[in-house]
């Protein structure tokens, strides 16, 4: 990873809140070669059981480290966000921590009872029923069948799939899977709660439904682990967060200082492109169609260039251009779009839309979109700028202008911003 230059990690809980779980130097490594892992994984055994030393902190023919010297702490009741690429040691942390597996080195503690929802429909059986894999499943995870019978109309509630609990779940969606095993797994009570992605295959009201139970349960005192892509979500529900990669952490602690870090690494962004100023070469006689855009920018009220927009203030995206004649009805379209949720388009802004076409005399001039307050929440952004004249005939664009809106702090937590006054009266 280009950018990512890795920091010492640091302590994700206070002195003061009870540790609910302790990772201290924890590595895991891993063979790619399967003929070799098998051979490796027979002479491990031997050892153990010869009493042998295995050797375990260093690396063989065809290893790799998995996860590398990996440690935090999350006390009672806090939440902790995990992101990094995929393959960046993610469900490898989870799976030592709910003891799936057992790490090379370090050590790991855990006060209580852990709830793994690292998989869809991890430990159901496929031919069995939906309520059959519920006991089955409930049963693995600590509860006696008194303790479920006592629990079972409320994690039918909660899981929703209403006659589809009687069916073989291997006629399941993947929706259906995750509802039933989220369901499960916080209705036993845990000390510590893993969730690996399961929630991004539910729908909207669905995953509504989960994190006002994660809060909840994080009320009676559960900590969890949340791995996810989606930016809002990390942002939303965890205090803490870490970020992996190739099984090292890369940064830890402020929820929004490691999203933002996350996200500078992940899309190859240095500070340098992410300044809020791009410069475009002149083009050739032979090349241009009467207007040409030099530089992007953006500035505040008194026309000083923006390194960032600040999300809830002003701002103008300023397209500097060079015209070669006379034209009226130009247009400036901004299409605006969100690098860290999968692209996904936010804004599309038109002057032409707006019935507000420009006319502009040859030479330099400079197309404004004033924003009253900049709306985007926190994050990157890649915008798309087009200059047109009338409705079809395009004059220039810019394919992507990537820049950085940065937050005071208020709106981490929001979609976007919303502009807002508070005030008390008497009735």
């Amino acid at each position: 990873m280009k950018n990512a230059q890795r920091r010492e990690p640091v302590a994700t809980t206070s002195n003061e809140t009870e540790e609910q779980l302790l990772v201290e130097g924890v590595s895991k490594k891993f063979c790619r070669s399967l003929k070799r892992s098998l051979l490796y994984g027979v002479r491990d055994i031997a050892a153990e059981l010869s009493g042998r030393s295995r050797h375990s902190q260093a690396l063989r023919k065809g290893e790799f480290w998995a996860l590398d010297k990996v440690s935090f702490r999350l006390g009672r009741g806090e939440s902790m966000g995990l992101v990094g690429r995929n393959g960046a040691g993610k469900t490898t942390l989870l799976r030592l921590i709910s003891g799936l597996i057992k790490p090379d080195a370090g050590r790991l503690r855990v006060k209580g009872r852990v709830a793994p929802l690292i998989a869809l429909g991890a430990g159901f059986n496929p031919i069995l029923t939906g309520r059959e894999n519920l006991y089955v499943n409930m049963s693995i995870l600590g509860l006696t069948r008194k303790e479920i019978d006592a629990r079972l109309d409320e994690i039918v509630d909660f899981a929703d799939i209403g006659d589809a609990l009687e069916a073989p779940v291997q006629t399941y969606s993947s929706g259906m899977a995750a509802r039933l095993g989220f369901a499960c797994a916080v209705h036993t009570d845990p000390d510590v709660l893993l969730v690996d992605e399961v929630l991004a295959v539910g729908d909207l009201k669905f995953r509504m439904k989960c994190y006002r139970h994660l809060a909840k349960l994080q009320e009676r005192g559960t900590s969890f682990i949340l791995v996810s892509h989606n930016p809002h979500a990390i942002l939303t529900v965890c205090q803490t967060a870490i970020y992996l990669s190739h099984g090292q952490i890369m940064a830890a602690g402020n929820t929004a200082s490691v999203m933002s870090q996350y996200e500078e690494d992940l899309f190859s962004i240095s500070q340098a492109h992410t300044n809020g100023s791009l410069r475009l070469p002149e083009k050739s006689t032979r090349e241009s169609l009467g207007l040409d855009i030099t530089a992007v920018n953006f500035k505040d009220g008194y026309g000083t260039v923006l390194q960032a927009p600040l999300s809830g203030k002003p701002a103008s995206v300023c397209i500097s251009c060079k015209a070669h004649r006379e034209m009226d009805d130009v247009n400036l379209t901004v299409a605006v779009s969100n690098l860290s949720m999968e692209n996904e388009r936010v804004l599309y802004l038109s002057s032409q839309y707006d019935n507000q076409p420009m006319s502009i005399k040859p030479g330099n001039v400079e197309l404004q979109l004033h924003l009253p307050y900049c709306g985007l929440s926190a994050g990157l952004y890649s915008a798309k700028i087009v200059v047109s004249q009338a409705t079809v005939n395009m004059l220039d664009c810019v394919e992507s202008f990537r820049f950085r809106v940065s937050s005071n702090g208020i709106t981490e937590q929001n979609l976007f911003y919303q502009p807002r006054n508070w005030k008390a009266s008497s009735l």
